[in-house]
């Protein structure tokens, strides 16, 4: 008998840009890597949508978002609430100054390489869940 391949459930990722160009182009290139994405404009719909959509287990997030929230903010916390969901933060600007991230978050500059992303992505979608919260030790 033949080995029977089973599909993989595909891992979801919040893409957080306010940008509508930048939103669609990630959204569409983690898709084409095998993703299932969600979308959000602001810190306050990634938040809404995490608490509602248990199966993300990477956040992609600008670091300038309108509203009251940061993405910095924003990693700070999905790393308090949800600790096993993956943080990447991307930015065109400079990067972050000590302690605006969390230890195990990505800062990625921004022209970047939907490779480098996608890489990212599959990293943290193979990382224990469990064991996420635990990484952030100074």
């Amino acid at each position: 008998m033949g080995q029977i391949d089973t599909p993989e459930p595909r891992v979801t990722v919040l893409v957080v840009e306010d940008e509508t160009l930048l939103r669609v182009y990630a959204s569409d290139f983690l898709e084409d890597a095998g993703f299932k994405v969600f979308e959000a404009m602001s810190a306050d719909e990634a938040v809404a949508i995490l608490q509602v959509r248990l199966d993300v287990r990477v956040v992609m997030t600008d670091v300038a978002l309108p509203g009251a929230m940061s993405g910095f903010d924003l990693a700070r916390v999905v790393r308090e609430r949800w600790p096993g969901v993956g943080v990447i933060a991307i930015s065109g600007h400079e990067g972050p100054l000590l302690g605006e991230l969390p230890a195990d978050v990505p800062f990625i500059t921004k022209p970047y390489q939907p490779s480098t992303i996608v890489s990212l992505v599959r990293q943290m979608a193979m990382a224990p869940t469990a064991d996420k919260g635990a990484q952030n030790v100074h």
